[in-house]
């Protein structure tokens, strides 16, 4: 039986299983060994997975996918996960190290080609080196849905409660066989991975999308385009970045490219971009052509990205919410240049198309969808929500061709469904490549027109001309230290019922100075709880463990600010946000300032209760 503060440390969640398995059990720690109880953790979990796609697919023995990220623990866990599936009567296939997408993407494929019923994939994304956890799927292109993960939570509770679990570290000759195969298994899931970006770069197979591939192709012959990535020791460096990308006709230029060699803070924000932000000043003296680069997290689901200023002539760090505003604007031109959304004469979208975002993604993203005649809707963090609302959306005959978690910069394009650094990059690339030719317009040209601005645009345009042409909005960055609370309080619902009592005292207080200081007239509450969004709640608990945002606006009725709440899932945090329109920093500030003020009063006060 695994004592329970093994299992008290595990944070189980649609986003993954998580949890510190350095045997020493330090959250920054390189050791590669596990304890015997986070083996049977690990092969807990296997059997619970095994179960379950059993019952799915009505299979005796389903083939499931295992790879892992480069942490120093991925081996032992995937020891631990493969000998339990096995002896489960599942068969493995053990690609090793590999990406976040690329696991995924061969699920996908090989489940198409009836090979495969689903994947295990070991990673703590974003957290700190010594974690580790695992994250479970079918074969549709993504993780399972929360719903399914809740379930599978419990009965995963239920199972370590109850049960002792086989000796699962004894010889068995099957994972012989599975170790044998896995460098063709390797080779396969790149192959299957390489195939399936080129779809999704292209629009996913709908019409106009060999078009658009091969005048971004010509677009890159005729405007050479360098790319400097920082991959940070991730599963990307054993990826398909660097053929893909100069397949295209991109030239990449790599650091930090040897696997496991993990030189800096995992997260893809802030201080961790600026080892890329150096590496592409230095290479861009050489070649000016290198202007845009960019970093994985450890899975290398997620990247964001630094570019070259023209303006002040050195690199500059992108913000998340930047860099999913780029690719929405990318890939909602390229529907546009496509034919795939069409207007009329005044200018209203003939085709039903839609953006799936999360709670804290920035209200730039409202701008820019209006700008495009397409509809928005917001679901809760966690990208197993966001697209599991994408496919509601489609379902309901929407065109849904990218959505994602703006507040991290997580960019997912249709057919994929997952976050992907290679898709982003090539958002940027088609803007940047895809140009007016032959009386017709290129991507940001079409962008500039229909947001009204098509006397900014000219032919001989950055990437610095395109950044500003987006909405300007200041956010409170994901990891910056104002954004993290540590919180006393469990009880999530009964924390923002009491943080009511709080702001409805503060606003009685504090509206005749917003009014009057920044124009601030009125207020609504908006709850995200999966793939719900519940505007003008009565009871701010309502939201329970979901995202909780206020949305300010001015006197005309225009959204103008707004401040969030939620606690992590994933990482023992409570999270807060504040956003205001403009570029004045001002009001960001005293909302965030405000928001950290209000929230640790609540918590507080639940303490003393």
């Amino acid at each position: 039986m695994v004592p329970d503060n093994a299992l008290e440390g595990m944070i189980l969640s649609a986003s993954g299983w998580r949890g510190i398995f350095a045997r020493d059990g330090g959250e920054e720690s390189r050791d590669p060994e596990i304890d015997d109880n986070h083996r049977l953790i690990a092969a807990a979990a296997a059997k619970v997975f095994a179960d379950y796609v059993k019952k799915t697919t009505g299979a005796d023995k389903p083939v499931v996918i295992v790879g892992s990220d480069t942490r120093p623990t991925g081996r032992a866990i995937a020891d631990a996960v493969i000998r339990a599936l096995l002896s489960e009567g599942c068969g493995v296939l053990y690609s090793g190290v590999t990406a976040a997408p690329e696991i995924m993407a061969y699920a996908r494929s090989a489940g198409a080609a009836g090979k495969a019923a689903g994947f295990v994939y070991i990673s703590a994304s974003h957290n700190p080196i010594g974690h580790n956890g695992l994250k479970f799927g079918l074969t549709d292109g993504g993780v399972l849905p929360a719903s399914v993960t809740a379930i599978l939570i419990d009965e995963f509770r239920r199972f370590m409660a109850e049960a002792l679990l086989n000796d699962h570290h004894t010889d068995n000759p099957a994972l012989n066989v599975v170790y044998a195969a896995m460098a063709e298994t390797k080779k396969e899931a790149l192959r299957l991975y390489l195939d399936f970006t080129a779809e999704v770069v292209s629009g996913g197979g709908a019409a106009g999308g060999q078009d658009l591939l091969d005048s971004l192709r010509k677009g890159l012959s005729q405007r050479p385009l360098g790319i400097a990535a920082d991959l940070n020791g991730s599963a990307r460096t054993l990826s398909i970045d660097k053929e893909f990308l100069e397949t295209l006709g991109a030239k990449l230029h790599i650091i930090n490219g040897r696997p496991g060699e993990i030189v800096h803070r995992i997260v893809p924000e802030g201080e961790s971009l600026e080892p890329c932000r150096l590496f592409l000043e230095n290479i861009h003296k050489d070649d000016p052509s290198v202007v845009l680069g960019y970093v994985p997290d450890c899975d290398g689901d997620r990247g964001n990205l630094v570019i070259w200023d023209d303006e002040t002539g050195a690199a500059r760090i992108l913000e998340a919410q930047e860099v999913f505003a780029l690719a929405c604007v990318a890939e909602l031109a390229s529907l546009v240049w496509t034919g795939e959304i069409s207007y009329d004469n005044k200018g209203n979208a003939l085709s039903k198309a839609a953006l799936a975002v999360n709670g804290p993604t920035s209200m730039r993203i409202e701008q820019i969808a209006r700008a495009f005649d397409v509809s928005l809707f917001r679901a809760e963090v966690g990208e197993a929500n966001v697209v599991a609302l994408a496919r509601r959306l489609r379902e309901q005959g929407f065109i849904v061709r990218i959505l994602g978690e703006g507040s991290a910069g997580g960019t997912i394009t249709h057919p994929s469904a997952v976050r992907d650094p290679i898709d982003t990059v090539c958002a940027v690339i088609k803007l940047l490549s895809i140009r007016s030719a032959e009386g017709k317009p290129g991507l940001f040209e079409l962008w500039c027109d229909l947001a009204g601005e098509a006397e900014t645009y000219h032919e001989d345009f950055t990437l610095n001309d395109v950044i500003a042409s987006l909405p300007a909005f200041v956010t409170t960055g994901t990891y910056s230290p104002e954004a993290v609370l540590k919180v006393a309080a469990k009880d999530h619902p009964l924390l923002k019922n009491r943080y009511q009592e709080i702001f409805l005292r503060e606003w009685e207080l504090r509206k005749d100075e917003l009014r009057s200081r920044y124009g601030i007239t009125s207020w609504e509450v908006t709850a995200y709880v999966g793939i719900e969004e519940k505007r003008g709640i009565a009871r701010f608990g309502e939201a329970g463990k979901g995202g909780l945002k206020i949305i300010f606006s001015n006197h005309e009725g225009r959204n103008i600010a707004c401040i969030w709440m939620r606690g992590s899932a994933t990482e023992p945090v409570f999270r807060i946000m504040a956003e205001a329109e403009g570029s004045d920093k001002r009001l960001e500030r005293d909302l965030i300032e405000w928001q950290r003020r209000m929230v640790t009063e609540a918590d507080n006060a639940l303490r003393g209760a």
